[in-house]
């Protein structure tokens, strides 16, 4: 079974790249979408009914911003929005669709650049998460994708020193997915890849994809009882269309 994630950085605008064409030529069973900055009823329906894709959205009250969809082919036995915390829910970050072996979360995690209480609100979600992925796993294993905004170790970003006291690299932010990882998760990524210069996201006002000077804020992690059926994961940087590229998964599932 393949999973591909991307953050796409507006929906509407990456259809007019080419999105749909590219989805059907993927042909992954399941495709996660983050930061689609439009609500369902905003999209036709070449948007909502690609290929053989059943679609599900998470809309934040906020228009044009955050929000996150899955594509799956196979219908899933539920899709559900949120955390259970309004405060995080409101903003359109998250769904989890449960499948008959494992819960599947699609999340775009918040960016603490804009502000200190923008990153205390990062740190928070990230806390509450970690609370509810474990009460998760603790019914079948579970599937986490998504922009994390956080890059994690020195190898993970072009400008280490840099960026040492910029928000996606702070220390306590990396800390946060050590933590994660040591309740029983894995960056499958790095199961099979432990190489410099691989980024999934670069920015665009510098045009630092050119120059690959990138971060790795966008992963695949999976609960360590499914490590067994891990087959693959990858980045796939070749592809354009948004400041980040997508990321993909193989499990024997």
């Amino acid at each position: 079974m393949r999973f591909v994630s991307w953050n796409v950085n507006g929906i509407r605008a990456i259809q007019k790249k080419g999105f749909p064409e590219w989805m059907v030529k993927n042909d992954s069973e399941v495709i996660c979408i983050q930061e689609t900055k439009a609500y369902r009823e905003q999209l036709k329906e070449d948007l909502l009914g690609i290929g053989d894709y059943h679609s599900y959205f998470s809309t934040p009250e906020r228009k044009g911003y955050s929000g996150v969809a899955i594509y799956t082919k196979e219908d899933p036995i539920s899709v559900e929005e949120g955390m259970g915390a309004e405060r995080f829910d409101r903003e359109g970050r998250v769904l989890i669709a449960e499948y008959p072996s494992f819960f599947l979360m699609n999340i775009y995690f918040p960016n603490g650049k804009a502000s200190k209480d923008r990153l205390s609100y990062k740190m928070d979600f990230y806390e509450h998460f970690l609370r509810f992925a474990n009460e998760m796993r603790a019914e079948k294993g579970v599937i986490v994708c998504g922009d994390v905004n956080t890059a994690h170790k020195e190898v993970d970003i072009a400008r280490p020193k840099e960026n040492s006291k910029i928000s996606g690299f702070l220390p306590e932010e990396r800390e946060w997915i050590d933590r994660f990882l040591a309740t029983g998760f894995l960056d499958t990524f790095r199961e099979f890849d432990q190489s410099p210069d691989r980024y999934s996201w670069w920015d665009m006002k510098t045009r630092a994809r050119e120059r690959n000077v990138g971060w790795r804020i966008d992963y695949f992690f999976i609960s360590e009882e499914l490590k067994p059926l891990l087959k693959g994961a990858d980045i796939h940087e070749e592809i354009q269309g948004s400041d980040h590229c997508p990321i993909s998964l193989e499990m024997d599932l």
